[in-house]
């Protein structure tokens, strides 16, 4: 097996990180220097989604798996993407988005939910994203997939004022299951053929989630 080529999937994480409403902002501070202290070291603050990041079911389910509960394969599988890019603001991806690539998911296999939505990353339109529908999740954990990443800030719909929403179906249909849920990842490169994913986070003890650093791996035929 030979790798071809390895593709960043993650936003950075620094003080300009697009954060859900009301999560805490990342923030770095100079801990040691190599002038002082002979070192560089940084004390870092971020919150468990910050970035790009996988939920846990703890996140939405009391009694869900924690972070470091979570077989380390729910984070490793072949990708398959679902093309739900030219949905308008908060539009629902449907199973009709879902179907041309249903005979390929299963056990083990990562969803990647492509709406396109990262080119608005920074904006206030990065929170008017498109979002999984129940109906098309509930028929993709019926054919046994459990990991499920998305290129916006939520696999549901983020509510406003104008906006209340339903919930958190999508979040709570997976967590329920043990699966996992990634979200703030980029889509805009990924290969034609074949691709592994791995979106391993740091092994947070009792979390309801971390960041990870995504990338997609292009296997030679």
């Amino acid at each position: 097996m030979r790798v071809l080529r390895v593709i960043d999937l993650s936003v950075p994480v620094d003080a300009g990180t697009v954060v859900y409403p009301g999560d805490p902002q990342p923030r770095f501070e100079v801990h040691s220097t190599i002038e002082r202290d002979g070192f560089n070291l940084l004390d870092v603050h971020i919150g468990s989604q910050s970035g790009t990041h996988v939920d846990a079911p703890y996140h939405f389910e009391p009694d869900g798996l924690r972070l470091d509960e979570l077989p380390v394969d729910r984070f490793v599988g072949p990708g398959v993407v679902v093309d739900a890019t030219g949905l308008p603001p908060r539009g629902e991806i449907g199973w009709e988005h879902v179907a041309p690539v249903g005979d390929r998911l299963g056990p083990g296999t990562v969803v990647l939910l492509r709406t396109g939505w990262s080119e608005h990353y920074g904006t206030q339109a990065y929170f008017e994203h498109p979002f999984l529908g129940a109906e098309a999740c509930e028929r993709m954990l019926d054919l046994g997939v459990r990991t499920f990443c998305i290129d916006a800030i939520n696999i549901d719909e983020t509510p406003d004022d104008a906006h209340p929403g339903v919930g958190f179906p999508s979040h709570h249909l997976i967590s329920r299951l043990g699966g996992v849920i990634g979200e703030n990842f980029r889509f805009d490169d990924l290969p034609e053929g074949d691709f592994l994913v791995a979106c391993t986070p740091i092994r947070l003890t009792g979390a309801d989630g971390g960041p990870v650093r995504a990338v997609a791996i292009e296997l030679a035929p």
